[in-house]
């Protein structure tokens, strides 16, 4: 999709921090979740370095993730001030494309209700979203359709989405790590462990087991640089066989972090054209 810039001020900073970690997750792996997702600890192990048979799985994530598409995934990221934006779609990693409907909460002024009056959480925006490695397009989402948002936005044109480039908030830095988590062949386990990689802990997602672990670390970081210990604001979740469930991403400045999760794949769904066609 064409892409209009989006200037906003940002710092530099920020900006270099973002395409750190993207380029820490090229090399890194995947997985999804979200806390409305019943989860119980039954591991409470010590922060350790990987092994090698957990390396090995990892190295398998994004590859087993590129061959499950298209594949179901949500995405949670908290803008601050109470703004929560949801987006629900599917990714194809073949086509580095993904499509979704996408609901933005928060407070939407008094409540009105039993004679009080204060902030109520409500919906500020909705509609479809379609993102690919260039960045990212909203429509309005059709009246009385309530089919898949992946056939909805079929029957927009190309002219129809309003286009940008990314940004460094919250939602688009989630949006540009998730579409980039698949991969065509496995990363190099060696790699991954040499780089900083640690098993956290395990926990159960649904009745099936995790491994919860942190990625490999920014260069230059050291195991006792600051509060996380030199720890990668990503976190996965592996399971047994390499399948990726959850991956989180903490955000400089925000307590709560961005919230990826893959629900395996969606036979039904096929990523329209129409968004990114032509003539």
């Amino acid at each position: 999709m064409a892409r209009k810039r989006k200037t906003d001020g940002r710092t530099p900073r920020r900006a270099l921090w973002l395409r750190t970690l993207i380029a820490i997750t090229a090399c890194g792996v995947a997985v999804g979740g979200l806390a409305a997702y019943r989860t119980f600890s039954d591991d409470t192990a010590t922060e350790r370095p990987v092994t090698t048979e957990e390396a090995s799985r990892l190295a398998l994530s994004r590859l087993n993730l590129y061959q499950a598409s298209p594949v179901a995934v949500t995405l949670t990221a908290t803008e601050g001030g109470g703004v929560v934006v949801r987006v629900k779609g599917v990714v194809d990693y073949r086509t580095h494309r993904a499509v979704g409907s996408y609901q933005v909460t928060g407070a939407s002024g008094s409540s009105g209700t039993s004679g009080t009056s204060g902030p109520a959480t409500g919906q500020l925006d909705h509609g479809l979203i379609v993102w690919d490695t260039g960045g990212l397009g909203l429509a309005p989402a059709p009246k009385g359709d309530n089919s898949p948002a992946w056939q909805q936005a079929e029957h927009i044109p190309r002219s129809g989405w309003s286009a940008r480039s990314y940004t460094t908030d919250p939602l688009d830095a989630g949006l540009q790590l998730l579409i980039g988590l698949g991969a065509d062949r496995p990363d190099n386990p060696l790699l991954l462990a040499q780089s900083g990689a640690r098993r956290l802990g395990r926990e159960r997602i649904d009745g099936r087991s995790y491994d919860r672990f942190a990625g490999p670390r920014a260069q230059g970081a050291t195991p006792s640089a600051g509060s996380d210990g030199g720890r990668s604001p990503l976190t996965y979740w592996v399971d047994g066989d390499g399948g990726l469930r959850r991956v989180t991403m903490r955000m400089p400045g925000l307590g709560t972090p961005t919230t990826l999760e893959f629900s395996g794949r969606d036979d039904r769904a096929k990523l329209p054209e129409a968004p990114w066609a032509t003539g």
